[in-house]
């Protein structure tokens, strides 16, 4: 069945929606999930500090490097049996790292599990694009789904700190399979078929620029400390990067039907959309890596307390999200992207001034600001970035936003772990050298969540809404 909007009973489309929030839930847990096991990873395995990293950003780096594949491939062949495969993989690459006997066996099960996962994220989006026909009601879903993968996100740690206390690190991943099953049956039974009218062709020079360029860049920057930012891999790295990058602009430009549509940027919300996404994730990848180890190296935290630790800014997420999607179907995206770039800014603000013996309710505090603001960020991105393009390439528009969130993952834990260094993890030095040394990593934070509310403003003026109507017309 070629079909672009699809008219299901409200009871059907709502289903739907809770089946495609599921399958994107696990994805977000693992995303973050893992982070309160990386101690206990590090004891039983003998990880370094670097594999650690390696544990969290192979996944995020693999999916933010398959997601455009994956959402094009599924507006080719069909969103449903893209969306069911994905599941099929995660789980099995799930039930690989529950029994992973080496760091290596490990990262190497990540990798599968991020395959099926670039399969769950833009795939769902599209679908419940092509489900929910009416625009408020739209807004409505997306927010509900954004809820899902903000809290998913936030709750990561919580639920992976309950897990690790009560079973072991392993169970963070054994979690996923029974609810991987789940979710295959029902998708199955429940969500229907579509596909792309005229489906995108494969782009496979591309996709390997896209690939080669975030797997150099990721390489060079978390392996730069312990090799010296001199050596020649990590410059070779480096610039294998930037060749990439600069590459992949003019070709993708040449092409008709390129893997990533770099005219659909022309469109300031949707550019503003993805930069974004972009530094919110950043943010958060670096926040929820250095609080992991701060709380458990520095503060002696078990797994369970530092898990709870994070409850409060889940919490705000699972409050601020749902609300910040009804706003954006009421009153567009400027209101809620506007007060989640204050708070970001605040809660980060405070972080910089974290110590070993800071009152653990001003600790409280700052990740519940945090959450705040991050559970009012995510549901204006997703809604600009599919909203505003043609219904036929949503899974390609869903796409970009999250590989812009994948990235910002990758780039956030990456970049946290290479400027704080890693005398101050693992228990590598005193608790007050901990927080000198991770201080300088926080004001990068500091910055990135700034330009969340530079970006916010500019790209919600009428200028930037005048643009989004042009590029929705050029591409109609």
């Amino acid at each position: 069945m070629s079909v672009t909007d699809i008219d299901l009973t409200r009871r059907r489309r709502h289903l739907v929606l809770a089946i495609c929030s599921s399958g994107l839930l696990v994805v977000g847990l693992d995303a973050t999930i893992v982070n309160i096991a990386l101690p206990s990873i590090h004891r039983e395995l003998g990880s370094s500090l670097a594999g650690l990293q390696w544990t969290v950003d192979a996944y995020t780096l693999v999916l933010a490097s398959l997601l455009i594949l994956a959402g094009s491939t599924a507006d080719r062949v069909g969103r449903k049996r893209v969306f069911r495969l994905g599941l099929l993989v995660f789980s099995l690459g799930s039930l690989l790292c529950a029994v992973a006997p080496t760091p290596s066996a490990l990262i190497a099960a990540r990798v599968l599990q991020a395959i099926g996962g670039s399969m769950l994220s833009p795939v769902a989006m599209s679908i419940i694009r092509t489900v929910f026909v009416d625009p408020a009601e739209r807004a409505r879903a997306i927010g509900v789904y954004a809820a899902m993968f903000g809290l998913s996100i936030a709750l990561g740690p919580v639920l992976g700190g309950v897990l690790v206390a009560a079973v072991g690190w392993r169970a963070v991943f054994l979690v996923n399979v029974p609810v991987g099953a789940v979710a295959i049956l029902a998708t199955h039974r429940f969500v229907p078929e579509s596909r792309a009218n005229r489906p995108r062709r494969i782009d496979p020079v591309g996709q390997m620029l896209v690939i080669v360029g975030l797997a150099s860049l990721t390489y060079g920057i978390i392996e730069g400390p312990d090799h010296g930012w001199g050596s020649i891999d990590i410059v070779v790295s480096l610039a294998l990067a930037a060749l990439a990058l600069a590459v992949l602009i003019p070709y993708e430009l040449r092409r008709r039907e390129p893997l990533l549509e770099l005219r659909w940027f022309r469109s300031a919300p949707f550019s503003g959309a993805s930069a974004i996404a972009l530094c919110a994730f950043a943010a958060l990848g670096a926040f929820l890596f250095l609080n992991t180890l701060y709380l458990q190296d520095v503060r002696g935290l078990s797994p369970l307390r530092a898990g709870l630790c994070m409850l409060p800014m889940a919490l705000m997420v699972l409050v601020f999200a749902p609300l910040s999607g009804r706003l954006v179907g009421s009153r567009g995206p400027r209101p809620p992207l506007l007060a989640a770039g204050v708070g970001l800014i605040a809660a980060v603000a405070m972080l910089t001034q974290l110590r070993a013996d800071s009152p653990i309710g001003y600790v409280l505090l700052a990740y519940t600001v945090f959450g705040v603001g991050f559970g009012l960020v995510n549901p204006p991105i997703t809604n600009t970035a599919v909203s505003g393009m043609p219904a036929g390439q949503a899974g390609v528009a869903a796409a970009v936003a999250s590989t812009s969130r994948q990235v910002g993952l990758t780039m956030g834990v990456a970049l946290a772990g290479a400027i704080a260094g890693g005398s101050a993890a693992l228990g590598g030095g005193t608790a007050a050298g901990f927080t000198a040394a991770t201080r300088p990593a926080w004001w990068m934070i500091l910055g990135a969540v700034a330009a969340v509310l530079v970006l916010a403003v500019v790209s919600t003026t009428r200028w930037a809404e005048a643009t989004a109507r042009r590029t929705a017309e050029a591409h109609a």
